[in-house]
């Protein structure tokens, strides 16, 4: 039997699709809309198959015994990949480059600099991030001089070790990379794939983390990317991820989110600045 007859067979009755659901936004807060049984039935194919699962009660029954954070692990890594753009959406980044990083170089001469790239997934917001940094210093020599770090975060143990190898086929890179950019920041490794250049993976710090827990432990940061995550949250969920964010935010620190994703609510603790293109949130 095939991977693709697997996903074809295993049954979801409405009942099973809810209790499922229910486990997915307790475990990681993702919402899973009823028309997205698609969704389920294409991502965990794999794990039916290993589970010898003919339907998906089958499986939820297991994810409820003790004993079970294994799977438990393993289908939420299933249902949270997802993969990304390289400098997706442009404006956070050229936001990054000719506003943020030029006030906060000026402010905060003797700290280094800290940036959180909050469900990073395969590593191109980061690593986007991490290009920025080093064209910006080489237009501006002298700053930055306490150094850098990005902090990248995700919920998928798998993506987080994909991401921390640095290594990209042609296809991936195509999504969002300039050719300049290609050969200036990458190194090709044999057999269509290319290799992130070590300085600007250096910058880098890739971390597992679930968004449901606590953040104190990562400390404090002058900026937090935080982009095309929230949408997958309830209401409630994604207000309180803001205000834990707002608590590891320095003084006058932003936050950048996804171009369909708002703030709102929360005008006690973040500031809406229009950068024209393009909105960012400061700490207050």
């Amino acid at each position: 039997m095939t991977d693709r007859s697997v996903n074809q067979r295993f049954r979801i009755t409405t009942e099973d699709f809810r209790q499922f659901s229910e486990f997915l936004e307790q475990s990681c807060g993702i919402l899973l809309a009823e028309h997205k049984q698609y969704l389920v039935q294409s991502r965990l194919g794999k794990i039916m198959k290993e589970q010898s699962c003919d339907s998906l009660s089958i499986l939820v029954d297991r994810l409820k015994r003790p004993g079970a954070s294994a799977l438990k692990d393993s289908v939420i890594d299933a249902m949270t990949t997802n993969e990304t753009l390289w400098f997706r959406d442009i404006h956070p980044y050229e936001i990054l480059a000719k506003r943020l990083l030029p006030e906060l170089t000026a402010e905060r001469r003797a700290q280094k600099l800290r940036i959180w790239s909050a469900a990073c997934s395969s590593g191109q917001e980061p690593y986007s991030i991490s290009m920025v940094i080093d064209e910006f210093k080489r237009m501006n020599p002298g700053t930055l001089l306490s150094g850098e770090e990005i902090l990248a975060t995700d919920i998928s143990t798998s993506i987080l070790q994909q991401a921390q190898k640095g290594e990209y086929e042609m296809l991936a890179l195509g999504r969002g990379l300039s050719q300049e950019r290609l050969k200036k920041y990458f190194l090709t490794s044999g057999e269509g794939s290319w290799q992130i250049r070590p300085e600007i993976k250096a910058r880098v710090r890739f971390q597992n983390l679930n968004l449901l827990g606590p953040y104190t432990s990562l400390g404090q940061f002058d900026i937090i990317f935080c982009r095309n995550v929230l949408i997958y949250f309830s209401s409630d969920v994604k207000l309180e991820i803001l205000r834990k964010m707002r608590r590891q935010l320095k003084p006058g620190g932003y936050l950048l989110l996804g171009a369909s994703e708002s703030l709102s609510g929360l005008s006690d603790i973040y500031k809406m600045i229009h950068c024209r293109p393009g909105i960012i949130y400061q700490a207050v």
